[in-house]
């Protein structure tokens, strides 16, 4: 969404509040996007600074890390930037400071544009359905989820097959 700033470049506006529905951006291909997603907050200007303050809202359905249930969640992260207008600051320090600045073309606030990138960054490398999910049993694949164990023996340890090599040594001497 296109955010028309120049009233509050030209000092006619203070403080504007802001609510962005959906987010658009490219989320990693591990994720599916649920609807919902949205951005809130408020951009400022005083002493001649534009500061942007919101909250990035992102609902989405992964596959939990472990056991492969099905898990919804939302990725919640602030998003706070300085707004500069074009030939403020130099190309080399916006590109050298992308978590600080935003670029307004125009007096416009390209909103889609100023948080795609954060959100693919701030997705979790991965998801899990609780923090205790034992997951799948190693030996038969079978989910070991809420005190349900598989058939196989817990007390049965197989030997990693990498240290075969070293049964027929002999250590006797």
């Amino acid at each position: 969404m296109i955010i028309d700033l120049n009233p509050m470049l030209r000092g006619e506006v203070k403080t504007l509040e802001i609510a962005v529905s959906p987010v658009t951006g490219e989320i990693p291909s591990d994720y599916e996007p649920l609807p919902g997603s949205e951005i809130k907050g408020t951009i400022t200007c005083s002493g001649g600074y534009i500061r942007l303050e919101s909250v990035v809202t992102v609902p989405y359905r992964g596959t939990c890390a472990r056991c492969l249930d099905p898990v919804e969640d939302k990725l919640t992260f602030r998003f706070d930037r300085t707004l500069v207008t074009e030939g403020t600051l130099s190309s080399e320090v916006l590109e050298e400071n992308p978590d600080e600045y935003v670029l307004l073309r125009g007096g416009f606030l390209d909103t889609d544009e100023a948080v795609s990138e954060s959100v693919f960054i701030e997705f979790p490398m991965m998801v899990l359905c609780s923090p205790d999910c034992p997951g799948l049993c190693p030996r038969c694949g079978r989910r070991l989820s809420k005190g349900i164990q598989c058939s196989c023996s817990k007390n049965e340890k197989e030997p990693d097959p990498r240290w075969n090599c070293l049964k027929g040594l002999n250590f006797d001497d």
